[in-house]
């Protein structure tokens, strides 16, 4: 296990490009401030360097709501209790002491992000036919809330997130915004998510998702409801979602 300094006292820091690119982006993003013993924490149990984006934004950020809350990007929030954003140590339950679990790992995978339907991004772990997700160990991969199956992105979280910084969540989420959705969206605290009747994965969603009706319910509530309805639809059991 790597000690701190090896993680943080390196060359070509990432922060610099990716705090510009996060200032620069193309749709609207509202970055929230870290809290650095809690970053320092998390970069250290997650053993990334801050020449990674994921090490520079876990250790700079305290998160950030895209392209209006639509998706939410995990980071270290000065403040863990709010509901705003948790962080990303919470949302993929890191142990309280790290120096009595000195050997934890996440399981599968690393949740990194979801979205405000449900949708996860998750940084797969290891071999595919080991974790029981697709893509390769470093690729993002993504649990789509209209399939209810994983699908890798064929990219990593650097990429991933350049994209959708520079707008790649309009063509994304091609096909599953409505009009108005902003309004909804931008609204809601990190923790709350938005589910859809008829539901997103059926076809009377698709035909009109515009005449869908929305509620507002906890991000658990969302994914504990896919997750259930995965597993009764004969789909595979995604697996962990996250702790949200």
């Amino acid at each position: 296990m790597r000690e701190l300094s090896e993680l943080t006292e390196v060359e070509d820091p990432a922060w610099p490009v990716l705090g510009e690119e996060l200032r620069a982006a193309s749709v609207p993003v509202e970055v929230l401030d870290p809290d650095g013993e809690r970053g320092a924490a998390a970069l250290l149990r997650t053993q990334v360097t801050v020449r990674s984006f994921l090490g520079a934004f876990l250790l700079h950020s305290g998160g950030a709501f895209v392209d209006d809350g639509w998706l939410r990007v995990y980071g270290s929030p000065a403040d863990d209790n709010d509901r705003r954003l948790p962080s990303l140590a919470r949302v993929n339950d890191y142990p309280a002491d790290a120096a009595a679990e000195p050997e934890w790992r996440p399981g599968a995978g690393l949740v990194v992000a979801h979205d405000v339907l449900g949708g996860v991004f998750v940084l797969q772990g290891g071999p595919a036919e080991e974790v029981g997700l697709p893509g390769r160990p470093g690729e993002m991969v993504y649990f789509a809330p209209d399939s209810l199956r994983w699908d890798a992105l064929g990219a990593g979280y650097g990429a991933w997130l350049s994209w959708m910084l520079a707008g790649g969540t309009e063509e994304f989420y091609e096909g599953l915004r409505w009009p108005g959705w902003r309004e909804e969206v931008r609204r809601l605290d990190g923790d709350r998510g938005l589910t859809l009747y008829p539901p997103l994965w059926s076809e009377e969603a698709h035909r009109d998702l515009a005449a869908t009706s929305r509620r507002v319910v906890t991000m658990a509530e969302v994914l504990g409801f896919e997750r259930e309805t995965a597993v009764g639809l004969d789909e595979p059991d995604p697996g962990f979602l996250g702790n949200v």
